[in-house]
């Protein structure tokens, strides 16, 4: 016997599918802008370790910050994309369910009195939702609202993009207006600010503790910057 699920509220699940979604896309963005700043200042910290000027230190600085936006976006892409196929082929075969389940007059009553509705009124629901007109527009509800939840792959891809950008101009607009001779320093502290505001925020949307969040991204921040500034030091003090 296939197993009937009690219909939930539309309006309800709507509303706390879009608040879901609104902030995971928020939380994506974050990741995205963390992802930008430090790819970027290690980057730049590891030439600027390896002693080159600054214009080098500027070249390498653009390149990483263009190709880690083309990268995070084709790679936003390629991800979203399998998952919404996965996603809508689970739908359909969900749907297919829903169309015959509905039709399990006694299954339903059966679902309804599991969770403590009286046997009349079981069975005057399971009546109604048998109906075929009530059926369709149960059926079809649903599946806007799963289409509703399908990622858009562009969409994610263009975010991932922003904001990865955004996240890399900081450490790049710090090589550029800073001297040289504070370059470095400037940079690892204005990263780690903007690290720990990042967390802050990500802990604020999730619910979690700010303070361990905050602290876990900076502290995984300046590990990026120290294992690419030792490592550019030494390259640059071989002369490689």
């Amino acid at each position: 016997m296939a197993t009937i699920s009690v219909p939930a509220l539309p309006s309800v699940e709507a509303a706390e599918s879009t608040s879901a979604a609104r902030l995971n896309w928020l939380r994506a963005g974050l990741l995205g802008a963390n992802d930008g700043i430090v790819s970027v200042a290690a980057v730049v910290v590891g030439v600027a370790g390896a002693g080159a000027s600054v214009g080098p230190v500027l070249a390498a600085g653009g390149a990483a910050l263009v190709g880690g936006a083309v990268s995070m976006a084709l790679g936003e892409y390629v991800s979203v994309s399998g998952a919404r196929d996965a996603q809508r082929t689970g739908q359909t075969a969900r749907a297919a369910r829903r169309a015959t389940d509905a039709a399990q007059s006694d299954d339903i009553a059966a679902a309804y009195r599991a969770i403590g509705v009286s046997e009349d009124t079981a069975r005057t629901i399971a009546d109604e939702l048998g109906r075929p007109e009530v059926r369709e527009r149960w059926i079809a509800a649903e599946e806007q609202a799963a289409e509703d939840d399908v990622v858009s792959p562009w969409r994610a891809a263009w975010v991932s993009a922003a904001t990865f950008t955004v996240g890399g101009l900081l450490p790049f607009l710090a090589t550029l207006l800073v001297p040289e001779s504070v370059r470095v320093a400037v940079i690892v502290v204005a990263v780690l600010l903007a690290l720990a505001a990042t967390g802050t925020t990500g802990a604020v949307l999730g619910g979690a503790p700010r303070g361990r969040a905050a602290l876990r991204v900076v502290i995984g921040g300046a590990a990026a910057l120290t294992a690419t500034w030792v490592a550019g030091t030494l390259l640059g003090a071989h002369g490689i």
